[in-house]
């Protein structure tokens, strides 16, 4: 479970008074970010998550901001539900999101599947949802954490490379479809975050290459990062807002990169 030390305080600018916002994977890391940056702007949010404990803490996390955060418990695998879930919102920010890192020969195809549908289908399934409502008010915001993963490819992680390659289509084509109604669609690309996921792939990673966990840090995850740290879920949560916001009216269809120079190679 997440420990909310840095929750965004009441003086954040609250300029999405009124809004409505869904995020998903919102029981801890990025999306719990992103959750409580957009509360603290004034929106009102529903964080879905299968963790009905990490989603609890988040909803006690968010009792000063602005706006709120009302939490749903909901398993992104039906899709059906996904859909229903969106109708009506705001803002979308599609997050969820699962790692196995494993070389193609032993990757398992059921886990490709998974890890397909929670992260390219359910997003579809989300934002078709969620925009007849954003057209019919003429004004939406989707934004999809991608990651430098949608851009360049590594090794052992075919199923996350692919789903997110595949947002990133995705997303442009909801930027094209989306301008004539006012609606925005960007993805925002984090390198390698702090959060459980990533450091559960220090351990896959120290499995597949043979090699210690800090080795994996230093030697894999930021080998191509100009900037030898993690990123922060609140830098990533500060990103979203901002594509949100009334400064990003005409920022659409791009991959908002904070990678650490990695794609500057």
């Amino acid at each position: 479970m997440t420990s909310y030390d840095t929750v965004p305080g009441p003086s954040a600018a609250a300029d999405l008074a009124g809004r409505t916002a869904l995020v998903t994977g919102a029981a801890g890391g990025i999306g719990g970010a992103c959750a409580l940056r957009l509360a603290a702007a004034g929106a009102e949010v529903t964080a879905v998550d299968r963790d009905e404990a990490g989603l609890a803490a988040l909803a006690a996390a968010a009792g000063e901001l602005a706006g709120s955060v009302q939490p749903q418990v909901l398993d992104l695998t039906d899709l059906e539900a996904a859909e229903h879930i969106a109708a009506g919102t705001d803002i979308l920010v599609n997050n969820a999101g699962l790692q196995l890192v494993r070389p193609i020969e032993e990757f398992p195809p059921d886990v490709f599947h998974t890890v397909l549908t929670v992260m390219l289908e359910a997003p579809f399934r989300l934002i078709r949802g969620a925009l007849p409502h954003m057209y019919g008010q003429g004004w939406g915001r989707i934004v999809n954490i991608s990651s430098v993963h949608g851009l360049r490819a590594s090794a052992y992680k075919s199923a996350y490379v692919a789903a997110k390659h595949g947002l990133e289509g995705l997303s442009k084509t909801a930027a094209l479809e989306g301008a004539p109604h006012g609606v925005t669609s960007n993805c925002v690309n984090p390198g390698y975050v702090r959060t459980p996921l990533v450091e559960k792939q220090l351990a896959d990673q120290a499995r597949a290459h043979g090699i210690s966990e800090e080795r994996v840090l230093s030697e894999v995850l930021l080998q191509d990062s100009a900037v030898k740290r993690l990123i922060e879920p609140d830098e990533v949560a500060e990103a979203v807002a901002y594509l949100c916001g009334p400064h990003a009216t005409f920022v659409t269809g791009i991959s908002l990169v904070l990678d650490g120079g990695w794609t500057a190679h």
